[in-house]
């Protein structure tokens, strides 16, 4: 009680608050104002920074170029086309695969060559190039390496270095993955959903045969065959076809749920018939041949041998063949004699 008197008394002895002049309410009023559109400001600005904005920001998407310098995932939706069905590739298809830098396209006209299919890297493009393919009527495979792990990829702390194995022969930069292990699934599975958020028809995931070579982790073809099924229902989860990079020794266990082959220089070591098994379920073989002294010093005899369905190219009937460098750059030669060179950021 006495406090509360005291209280009381405290504030009866107080004096009258004096009256604001106009000036200082002006100044007051002012300063209020300013600090309210300041606070506005900054809130915006900080939405917008946050992924706030409905604009996904995808006429700003900078390539880095270099074949996997950087991860063009700037700017990309959280979610990818909503299709009916999954694209099914055909037999015999034309294509042309790109895979040491970005293609620079600014119209459809840039366009070259105007074949039905372009296989890209996943990361060093951005999604307008691919819809810009598409809204001239290819379909675009995105690739990815699913069986390694690589040392310039933004995920690249994201594995446990106890799922990494030896490096790939002659790639000093990438190492084996264990593909059984949940958390290179995990990562797996957050690239095919990039790739289904860019808005990639079909997915080619690379070095899935890690079996098949020194990989210090005891990779074996059943799991190569698990981790083609595991891929494959991921992919088809978001209505993208699949295909299957070379390891021809799992064809068998795998071509039921897998749309396509990617075969390199089966006609090389003879081995095409290994692949003509899916020719044969009505899915195309995209095969690439790396001759030697590529573009300039291909002579007609090596392409002819190439482009037959005899000798080394026996079973090769149906495929779908291109005469690349082995870096995978712009240029190409078909098997009618004409070479492209497609226009690349380099």
């Amino acid at each position: 009680m006495l406090g509360k008197a005291n209280e009381h008394v405290a504030a009866m002895e107080k004096p009258p608050p004096k009256s604001w002049s106009l000036r200082r309410k002006l100044i007051v009023t002012v300063v209020a104002i300013v600090a309210v559109v300041a606070l506005a400001v900054g809130l915006g600005v900080g939405l917008t920074r946050g992924g706030g904005s409905d604009d996904d920001g995808g006429d700003d998407d900078q390539n880095s170029g270099g074949g996997g310098g950087g991860d063009d995932t700037d700017g990309v939706p959280e979610d990818g086309p909503d299709r009916d069905e999954t694209w099914k590739p055909k037999v015999g298809d034309s294509w042309q695969i790109i895979l040491k830098y970005p293609l620079d396209l600014q119209s459809t006209d840039d366009i070259n060559p105007d074949v039905a299919v372009y296989d890209l890297d996943l990361y060093d493009n951005d999604k307008e190039t691919f819809r810009m393919l598409q809204d001239a009527g290819k379909k675009v495979i995105c690739y990815f390496s699913a069986g390694s792990w690589e040392n310039w990829r933004d995920d690249k702390d994201d594995w446990d270095e106890a799922d990494l194995g030896d490096e790939l022969d002659g790639w000093p930069d990438e190492r084996w993955a264990n593909v059984s292990s949940p958390g290179v699934r995990d990562i797996i599975k957050g690239r095919i959903e990039l790739a289904w958020r860019k808005g990639c028809d079909a997915i080619d995931p690379d070095n899935v045969d890690g079996y098949n070579n020194e990989n210090g982790l005891g990779l074996t073809a059943d799991d190569a065959v698990d981790f083609m099924r595991f891929m494959a229902e991921e992919a088809q989860s978001h209505k993208m076809a699949i295909g299957l990079k070379n390891a021809g020794e799992i064809i068998p266990d795998v071509i039921d749920f897998i749309d396509f082959s990617v075969n390199e220089q089966c006609v090389e070591y003879a081995e095409c018939d290994t692949f003509a098994d899916f020719v044969d379920a009505d899915k195309p073989v995209f095969n690439i041949e790396y001759p030697s002294g590529a573009p300039d010093k291909v002579t007609a005899k090596v392409s002819g041998e190439i482009c037959s369905t005899e000798g080394d190219a026996t079973g090769s009937e149906g495929f779908s063949k291109v005469i690349k460098k082995m870096i995978l750059d712009g240029w190409v030669e078909y098997c009618d004699g004409k070479t492209y060179t497609s226009k690349v950021q380099d």
